[in-house]
């Protein structure tokens, strides 16, 4: 059938929430103080019709302290889980430049560079960051609430 024979509307297409290290750590460890708030909230998120996309720097963040607190074994489920459940971005050069910019607007804060990537890619891309630190709202990231 062709486009001008269909009736009705298209479903709007879902859309990612970028999400930072703080939540997708919560959700890993169960005795995380956040575990039980980012299990609700990717409920939320789900139930919206939205997807948690992950830069590839968050991802081995996120990784490497799963794997120094909870064990190889546990990072190893994890790591994979993530990456089957999950959508990644690879920030592009430009995104770096912006994160370096970022950091010397706010020289007076310990941001990290995994950080300030992601906001530079939530930003250049539009989207809304699920997270716990504050930084990003230094940084004037829209957050997922």
């Amino acid at each position: 059938m062709s486009a001008s024979g269909m009736t009705g509307t298209l479903p709007p297409m879902p859309k990612p929430v970028l999400a930072d290290t703080g939540p997708l750590y919560a959700l890993a460890d169960p005795s995380d103080q956040y575990h039980l708030h980012a299990h609700r909230q990717l409920e939320q998120l789900t139930a919206s019709g939205r997807y948690v996309a992950i830069t590839f720097l968050t991802l081995a963040e996120s990784y490497t302290l799963i794997l120094r607190r909870l064990g190889t074994a546990y990072a190893h489920v994890w790591l994979q889980q993530a990456v089957d459940g999950s959508s990644t971005i690879n920030p592009e050069p430009a995104d770096y430049i912006r994160a370096a910019d970022l950091i010397m607007a706010y020289a007076d804060q310990p941001i990290t560079m995994f950080d300030a990537v992601a906001a530079a890619v939530a930003e250049r891309l539009s989207l809304a960051v699920w997270t716990y630190d504050r930084h990003f709202d230094l940084m004037r990231s829209k957050r997922w609430r």
